[in-house]
């Protein structure tokens, strides 16, 4: 016995195989269209070269080759402008020295410069007590003869001067020549008082000193420093600086002191 609930169902017929046919052609004839790309698709991970213009790398260096190359220009300019000071320097100084040989080349030509000559003539001294080891304040009383053998040249000798004595390079004494002018074809002694305060000798120096004087053999050096100006004419010379040592041979250190010998040289310093 059928259940009344239950109501036949009526199935669907199925496809024939014309419209099936159909079906088919239409989708070979009318393929159907690919889905669009993502809006933001995601690279697959791999390594990339990027190529620039070479318009844009050579025109637009990065900023910090541009502050190196500044600071590189900024240093060159400096030893550019120290390395031409330097020359100029030079050059100036060559120039001068040139002409100063010039100039002394032709007054010798013209005018036959002859050396000065120098002597010691005289020397009188006091207060040299060895007989203790206290300090001394000696006193040299010195002539100094001064000839100007030129025939066309004088000589002007300035303030500022200085001689000393020494012995066994112990200074003594020390004190100034007076200034005077020294016409052409002259001979001028020049005399001068040298004073020492409170000397004190080493024990060698007062020991060598004491055999020298017993033996009457007593070696002094007096050494003379002069600024001098040169008259040629009516024109004079810039300053320049005589220096005179005269080594000197005494046979007493008292008064009556008598030289044994002396033999001087003398140097000029242009500048």
């Amino acid at each position: 016995m059928a259940d009344p609930r239950v109501h036949p169902s009526t199935a669907a017929p199925p496809p024939s195989s014309s419209s099936a046919a159909t079906s088919s052609e239409n989708s070979t004839q009318h393929p159907r269209p690919p889905n669009p790309p993502p809006s933001n698709p995601v690279p697959p991970p791999a390594t990339y070269v990027v190529q620039l213009p070479r318009e844009q790398i050579f025109r637009y260096p990065p900023p910090e080759n541009t502050r190196k190359f500044e600071a590189h220009t900024r240093r060159k300019t400096r030893r550019s402008c120290c390395w031409r000071c330097c020359c100029f320097t030079f050059c100036l100084l060559l120039l001068l020295i040139v002409a100063a040989a010039v100039s002394a080349g032709v007054l010798y030509l013209v005018f036959r410069f002859k050396s000065p000559k120098y002597a010691v003539t005289n020397i009188s001294i006091k207060g040299m007590n060895l007989t203790s080891d206290s300090p001394i304040s000696p006193g040299f009383d010195v002539s100094i003869r001064a000839e100007n053998p030129n025939g066309k040249v004088g000589m002007y000798y300035l303030k500022d001067s200085a001689v000393d004595v020494l012995f066994d390079n112990a200074k003594l004494s020390d004190g100034v020549l007076p200034a005077f002018y020294q016409p052409r074809k002259n001979v001028t002694v020049l005399e001068t008082s040298l004073t020492g305060t409170n000397v004190a000798l080493e024990a060698a120096v007062r020991r060598t000193l004491r055999n020298a004087q017993k033996q009457r053999k007593v070696s002094l050096v007096v050494n003379v420093k002069a600024p001098v100006k040169i008259k040629v004419g009516s024109a004079k010379t810039w300053e320049i600086t005589v220096m005179v040592k005269c080594d000197v041979v005494v046979d007493a250190l008292n008064e009556r002191a008598k030289i044994v010998s002396n033999d001087c040289d003398y140097s000029v310093r242009l500048w």
